[in-house]
């Protein structure tokens, strides 16, 4: 078994109560709250940030030819993704805007990878590519509101193109993953299983429209 398989397995129940988060439940039924949405996608835009960076870090590490296009590929996908979204549902995004505390979490718990091993690194990233692959996947499967408001964030998270990048950044971490010893693999699952549990904070943090309370 690959290690992005037993990885995938270690986050059944947190991918499982993923799908059934009102925030994930009425984006697909096309109920979510306006505002809601809004801040998530202004959350969505500081996460990306620095979420590209890590991405361009990993790049900068790696030695094989192709891994290393792969990656630079991400970390400019991440910024057009970011754009194109954010003008679609966002006219105008808040120059003041602040990291909700999960936000901050995760990006801080992200940006503290850079220290890591190469391949926990690349293991920290791959939660985002896979679960919104699955995520998008599972809307378009079982969403039956017509004129859904948020079906172009739902496209962009379930068409070919982004199945074809998760499956890059997975084969990149597999192959990392065979190249490493037993004990690293397992600090690279830990990290995917931390990073997995972001992404649903992150998704209920919006949902909650998270500030602080201090």
């Amino acid at each position: 078994m690959k290690w992005s398989e037993k990885a995938w397995d270690a986050i059944a129940p947190v991918y499982k109560e993923t799908l059934s988060l009102p925030f994930i439940q009425e984006l697909m039924d096309g109920t979510l709250d306006r505002e809601k949405f809004v801040f998530y996608i202004r959350q969505d835009a500081l996460y990306l940030s620095d979420y590209g960076r890590v991405l361009a870090t990993i790049a900068a590490k790696l030695t094989d030819p192709e891994h290393i296009e792969t990656f630079i590929g991400f970390a400019g996908e991440s910024i057009a993704v970011e754009k194109e979204l954010h003008e679609t549902f966002v006219a105008e995004l808040d120059a003041e805007q602040r990291p909700s505390p999960s936000c901050l979490l995760y990006t801080s718990f992200l940006l503290r990878q850079l220290n890591a091993p190469l391949e926990v690194m690349a293991a920290a990233v791959l939660p985002c590519f896979r679960i919104y692959k699955e995520v998008g996947d599972y809307i378009l499967a079982n969403g039956t509101k017509e004129n859904n408001p948020y079906q172009t964030w739902i496209n962009a998270y379930g068409d070919e193109a982004y199945a074809r990048s998760v499956k890059k950044a997975i084969a990149v971490c597999d192959t990392l993953a065979a190249q490493c010893t037993p004990e690293r693999q397992c600090a690279m699952t830990e990290v995917f299983v931390m990073c997995s549990k972001l992404e649903w904070l992150f998704w209920d943090s919006a949902y909650r429209q998270e500030q602080w309370k201090i």
